[in-house]
């Protein structure tokens, strides 16, 4: 028994290297890019509707993209020159492989379109365009849905139908980048989510074994959660940068490509509900969003303040017990995912159910009953009607991320 979790352990000893070197390159990248954002005069400024109060410069998605890039490339270069007795059997030929190179290179694009909204603004249509690009791109190298699984034994096969494929896969992309990019409404918030979610993505690989498309999943994973984890060094409340759309819309697209990769392909075991669970909150907060404004006949990109942390800010919580209630329910989620797919006793998935609805009892109703009913001014600095809650608690009236959603951080 003990040989046996010894070499398990060995076996993660590259993930493990991936997820420190992300995490130190951005606790070491994050200062001098901050210097950069000063410089380039990418600054948050406060206003009368924001929620921080000091100016704050953003391009923080530029530090974790460097952590996430420098951390798999090393792993490449290690395992592709020298002997790493205790990494996985084929590791150099999924690292090699194109779908690997297509996430590095999409996920880029997406970085680089990112940081040119925070600079100089784009345009919902211009966003959406270069989402569609890099998706595409990401699907000319083999990353796509080619396959889909309602329930066990009962899957959807899309090889004969390629143009299916790449529409199931383009939608999944673009609105996986957006879902981090609106929730990411307050200090730590996208940061947190994300790592959970890389968290999740990780251990549901080291259970469904180490094929090509696994290996490329939980190397991104892991890197991902050490990033986020260094981010949110300087991104908790109160955040010294924020990570804008760039740090935003390349979490997400790059959570997105995760579960194609690492869930979606593993039809005998996964469901296409899978990945939505583990991110559950972000995706019911930008679904609710979208059912919303339809039915008040208002353009998806319309910005709102009835988003989940809106929420939390409304009935009186603060911004770190909004952020930390969020982390919660997004860790019971991911709970209740896993033990769905891998925990034969449903005893667990029931009760982390019961754990849900308690903390929502708990920490919900009695706010409720005691907020003032009264739908004026939004508390603690929540966003107001017409106004996008960008970075980290920047509020910005034309930040969106496509005609679906507004942009960085709403």
């Amino acid at each position: 028994m003990l040989s046996y979790l010894w070499d398990g352990a060995l076996s993660l000893q590259i993930y493990l290297f991936a997820f420190l070197v992300a995490l130190a390159v951005v606790l070491l990248a994050t200062p001098p890019v901050k210097k950069l954002a000063v410089w380039l005069g990418a600054i948050d400024l406060p206003q009368d509707r924001k929620v921080h109060k000091n100016p704050t410069p953003t391009l923080g998605g530029i530090a974790i993209f460097l952590g996430v890039l420098v951390a798999v490339l090393l792993v490449k270069l290690l395992t592709a020159f020298t002997h790493w007795p205790s990494a996985p059997d084929g590791v150099r030929q999924a690292l090699g492989a194109p779908e690997f190179l297509g996430i590095l290179v999409s996920s880029s694009m997406i970085m680089v379109l990112g940081m040119v909204d925070d600079l100089r603004w784009l345009s919902p249509w211009a966003k959406l365009g270069g989402q569609v690009i890099a998706s595409l791109t990401l699907i000319a190298f083999g990353v796509n849905i080619g396959t889909i699984s309602w329930r066990a034994g009962n899957t959807l096969d899309l090889s004969g139908s390629p143009i299916l494929s790449i529409l199931l896969t383009l939608l999944w992309m673009v609105f996986f980048t957006n879902v981090i990019n609106l929730i990411d409404g307050l200090d730590g918030l996208a940061a947190g989510i994300s790592a959970i979610a890389a968290g999740a993505f990780f251990i549901y690989g080291t259970q469904v074994g180490l094929d090509q498309s696994i290996v490329q999943a939980m190397l991104v994973a892991a890197a991902v959660g050490g990033a986020c984890l260094g981010f949110l060094r300087y991104n908790f409340n109160p955040a010294k940068i924020f990570m804008g759309d760039c740090g935003a819309q390349f979490l997400g697209f790059l959570l997105g490509a995760i579960s194609i990769q690492g869930i979606l392909k593993r039809t005998a075991v996964a469901t296409l509900f899978t990945p939505l669970i583990i991110l559950a909150i972000p995706v019911g907060d930008t679904l609710l969003a979208i059912v919303r404004r339809t039915r008040a006949r208002q353009p998806f990109h319309q910005p709102d303040k009835n988003h989940i942390h809106h929420r939390l800010l409304q009935i009186g919580h603060s911004q770190r017990q909004a952020v930390l209630l969020i982390y919660f329910w997004s860790a019971l989620f991911t709970g209740i995912a896993l033990a769905r797919e891998f925990v034969k006793n449903r005893g667990i998935t029931y009760a982390l159910l019961i754990a849900g609805g308690v903390s929502f009892l708990v920490t919900i109703l009695p706010r409720l009953a005691r907020a003032e009913p009264e739908s004026g001014e939004p508390e603690n600095g929540a966003a107001e009607s017409g106004v996008l809650e960008g970075g980290d608690g920047e509020v910005r009236e034309d930040d969106i991320s496509g005609p679906m959603a507004e942009g960085s951080n709403d």
